[in-house]
């Protein structure tokens, strides 16, 4: 039984094109959690990491509702790093909704409910963070999920070509590569990918190319 009198901490709920991931350019309600356990080289929403609204899970519910959308993204900061989380997504499903959740993958995946596409990130060594990766992650994925790595340099594509040879990834789920905006050209990131054919989706943040970083978009 879900509590929808549960309480979660919420930057924004808002309603948008989905910049990122396969689902990419569909019209998505996003319901940005409060907080994240990771500070991240290149992140772009460190606003996410402190202040926020409290709301009850059914206060939620009904905000995304207003906006008639088939599709919702719960994201943050970390969103999994609010219990309440696991629910709010459960709850999401049973209303139907086409759910999709964005994780950095330092934390736990497993209680994540199975009607969720878990798009995931691996960190890379420039992001300050890698040592944050739960490995352990990678063996919960499915093909329904995504595996996001963000790249600020040719060592980082380096990293994850490695990392996706060792262990296959592409077999599992889709793999995209993004690079970090002012840090990495997109055209050299495509260069690399034709040159090695790696078995990669090259990603740019389609949000950012429409509305730059205007926020809440």
């Amino acid at each position: 039984m879900i509590d929808h009198a549960a309480t979660l901490r919420v930057t924004e709920i808002f309603h948008s094109l989905q910049g990122e991931s396969t689902r990419a350019g569909l019209p998505t309600v996003f319901v940005r959690l409060t907080g994240c356990p990771l500070r991240c080289a290149w992140c772009d929403t460190d606003y996410a990491f402190s202040g926020g609204e409290t709301m009850t899970l059914g206060a939620v519910l009904m905000e995304v509702a207003k906006h008639g959308a088939l599709h919702v993204c719960v994201t943050g900061g970390e969103p999994l790093a609010q219990k309440a989380c696991l629910s709010l997504l459960a709850a999401l499903c049973d209303a139907g909704y086409s759910v999709s959740l964005e994780t950095s993958g330092a934390l736990d995946i497993s209680g994540v409910d199975p009607r969720v596409s878990r798009i995931m990130d691996l960190k890379a060594p420039a992001s300050g963070e890698a040592d944050r990766n739960h490995w352990e992650n990678l063996a919960l994925l499915n093909a329904r999920d995504e595996l996001k790595i963000v790249l600020a340099d040719e060592a980082d594509y380096m990293w994850a070509k490695s990392v996706l040879a060792e262990r296959r990834l592409d077999a599992v789920c889709p793999v995209l590569l993004s690079p970090v905006a002012g840090k990495l050209a997109p055209r050299q990131l495509a260069d690399w990918v034709l040159r090695d054919k790696l078995p990669v989706r090259v990603q740019l943040q389609l949000h950012k190319l429409i509305w730059g970083a205007e926020r809440g978009r």
